[in-house]
């Protein structure tokens, strides 16, 4: 293979892809001109040929930025000591990552079993539910849990769902920020677990009207519902609050984390569950377990990721920055190319951009790349692009991100001027 620097280098990546991973994610990649990531440090990323982006992408993984360094030391000397564990005997970095994690959650929340992914987490929240009877399982519609076999079946899309099918059975979805109409499907049916995202991330930055998750909570406790909150994306410090659940002072039987929980280094998630929800892998320690899940390195990211986040008050910072963001992007937006944007709206650092069609919001994405921004779109809306930053970011970083962003919405505002008022 040639050295990045060399101009063949992001075609030869390209050619590999369609060999060997993917002809798909190939084809995408052209229309980004093969662009090949080769580095990252803090709010940024750089491409094979030495430019930097600023990274508002990551799907909400980079709350801690890129490289950490108090998570990059931690998972270095644990490299360096016992990276991977026999299973066999206890392992001590495993507890303290659990009791870092606990510390922050809702009260009650004392047992975490590790794996290492967020559709893992929600395979595992299913699994506990299915060993307490709860053989029906709600979630709702635009909601995103996974592509695993049993999240996918929560995961309410058919264009990820069809080519699958049979998925498991005795799966009912509901509106989402519609209390009333969860409330009726549980009083008619038996034995559920009820599975949800404080705030639908993959669905266009979704937020539920004041007071939904609260009322979720009691139609649960009044109809004997197991009540799990998906938190993979919108967890730790992500909304500007550490748990969704936070906001209305919720306290689910099972929360769901990831993302984050890797402080950006190293895949590892986690469900958290109180004692009554628990008990079954209590009983049984082998139940359900994974070779990597809990392993010392991955655990070593997660105690170093929820450390960093208290001491350097980032989850406060997170909701700082984000609503200068909100503001921000929406004046810019409003100035440059109101025509295009139907609304901003977000919460913390988890920002939604609705664009007019999918189209225009792909193309947009396009403008932001060539202006030096990655951001995400938006797996079951796609007319929405999706901002997830970092909550290190400097303020010198937050006016370039302005700047970027301005001089895209000015690009794609002349693209689409003429063809706007046509249609009108």
């Amino acid at each position: 293979m040639t050295e990045p620097t060399d101009p063949s280098y992001a075609k030869e990546i390209a050619d590999g892809y369609r060999k060997h991973l993917s002809r798909g994610r190939a084809a995408l990649a052209e229309a980004t001109g093969n662009l090949v990531e080769v580095a990252s440090d803090g709010a940024y990323v750089w491409d094979s040929n030495g430019r930097p982006y600023l990274d508002c992408g990551g799907y909400g993984v980079f709350i801690l930025g890129h490289r950490h360094p108090k998570v990059v030391e931690a998972v270095s000397a644990q490299l360096r000591q016992h990276p991977l564990s026999t299973r066999l005997l206890l392992d001590p970095v495993a507890l303290r990552a659990a009791e870092a994690l606990v510390g922050t959650t809702p009260p009650g929340l004392d047992y975490v079993h590790f794996v290492n992914s967020g559709a893992e987490a929600n395979e595992a929240a299913i699994k506990l539910a299915r060993a307490h009877g709860k053989t029906n399982l709600v979630s709702t519609h635009g909601g995103y849990h996974g592509k695993t076999m049993g999240a996918l079946s929560l995961t309410a899309r058919a264009l990820y769902q069809d080519p699958f099918r049979p998925l498991l059975p005795d799966v009912h979805h509901v509106p989402f920020g519609d209390a009333e109409a969860l409330r009726n499907l549980l009083a008619q049916t038996p034995d559920c677990c009820v599975v949800l995202e404080p705030v639908q991330g993959e669905n266009g930055v979704i937020l539920p009207p004041p007071g939904y998750l609260r009322e979720v909570e009691n139609a649960c406790r009044a109809h004997n519902a197991l009540l799990v909150l998906d938190e993979v994306q919108t967890g730790l410090g992500r909304l500007g609050t550490w748990w969704g659940a936070d906001r209305e002072h919720v306290v689910p039987d099972i929360l769901l984390v990831g993302k984050g929980l890797s402080g950006g280094v190293i895949p590892v998630a986690a469900m958290v569950a109180t004692a009554t929800a628990y008990a079954p892998f209590n009983r049984d320690p082998f139940i359900h377990t994974s070779t990597f899940g809990a392993s010392p390195i991955a655990c070593a990211a997660a105690e170093a990721a929820v450390e960093t986040l208290w001491t350097e008050g980032l989850v406060e910072r997170g909701a700082a920055i984000g609503a200068r963001l909100i503001d921000g992007l929406d004046a810019i937006l409003t100035d440059t190319c109101p025509h295009l944007v139907k609304e901003v709206r977000g919460a913390g650092l988890l920002i939604g951009i609705e664009l007019i069609d999918e189209r225009i919001a792909g193309e947009f994405v396009l403008e932001l790349v060539q202006a030096g921004l990655l951001v995400n779109h938006s797996l079951n809306s796609h007319r929405v692009i999706r901002l997830t930053p970092a909550a290190t970011l400097s303020d010198d970083d937050i006016d370039l991100l302005f700047a970027r962003f301005h001089q895209a919405a000015t690009s794609i505002a002349a693209t689409h001027t003429a063809t706007v008022e046509r249609n009108h």
